[in-house]
């Protein structure tokens, strides 16, 4: 199949835009907005947004990053630029470490990278089947409201969650509206799947220590932007990733968690836009 997705300008220089689990692409409405006042953006759709996908498919990450160099080499878009949130910085990082040919720099946004000793746990608790019993975010996502009839009141009670409280009301706005697919009676669903996200979660982690043995050789110019206040990426993470690849940038932006695309646009928009044109 030919990989969907969604362009938001056709003039400049290619940049693919992957998004994190749970987040359509819409959600960054914000920052995609701006990209595309200098580049020719595109947002590719990873597998939980293919129509008839199979959750049960997915039995790690990796082949998420086979999907993006699937994905590059349809539209003829390299070498370019990429940004990655959360899951979809790490399937930007696997794929360039597997094909950095492909990859002008890269920018990944608070992505979804623990230490080894978190990931070694990690999969022991899968290998003994334990996953969605242990994961701290599964039970979350399958308790979720799915069904939706007003989008204004969907809005005003995520307002007033502690979750969303660094994010203006315009990027809130987005979120919603990105999260939320028309239903044939008038009103809304969820556009991703519960299953695919409490999938993703519990296949996650499983093959990334390759990640760790690959960042010293890694080659393409890397941007991470996390959160000060993120729980996924944390500053030990950010020094333990320096160690490895001294020559990646790395950035904390204040008052922003792992949210960080949604939560800063400006900022987030203007630190990728800076370090691509460096890396021209």
């Amino acid at each position: 199949m030919t990989i969907p997705h969604f362009d938001y300008s056709s003039k400049g220089d290619p940049l693919v835009f992957l998004h994190a689990n749970g987040y359509p692409p819409e959600c960054y409405r914000p920052l995609l907005e701006r990209l595309a006042g200098g580049y020719r953006v595109s947002a590719m759709l990873q597998r939980p947004l293919w129509p008839e996908s199979d959750p049960q498919d997915l039995q790690d990450w990796r082949p998420l990053s086979e999907d993006l160099l699937q994905y590059l080499q349809e539209r003829d878009r390299s070498p370019g630029y990429c940004v990655g949130h959360s899951m979809g910085g790490i399937a930007l990082l696997r794929a360039a470490l597997i094909q950095p040919e492909r990859f002008h720099a890269i920018a990944l946004l608070d992505p979804v990278l623990f230490p080894p000793l978190t990931i070694w746990i990690w999969k022991a608790v899968h290998a003994l089947g334990f996953g969605y019993r242990f994961h701290p975010l599964v039970a979350a996502a399958r308790n979720r409201r799915r069904q939706f009839d007003d989008l204004e009141r969907l809005f005003q009670g995520y307002r007033r969650k502690p979750v969303f409280k660094y994010m203006d009301d315009d990027a809130l706005r987005a979120y919603v509206h990105g999260i939320a697919c028309p239903r044939g009676d008038g009103g809304y669903k969820l556009c991703y799947p519960v299953e695919w996200e409490t999938r993703i979660y519990t296949t996650g982690l499983l093959r990334d220590m390759e990640l760790w043995r690959g960042l010293p050789e890694l080659s393409v110019p890397m941007l991470i932007i996390r959160g000060a206040h993120s729980n996924t990426f944390r500053a030990s993470t950010a020094r333990m990733v320096s160690k490895r690849q001294p020559r990646a940038r790395l950035v904390a932006l204040k008052l922003a968690t792992h949210l960080v695309p949604l939560e800063r646009p400006i900022e987030v928009h203007t630190l990728i836009h800076s370090f691509f044109k460096e890396n021209a």
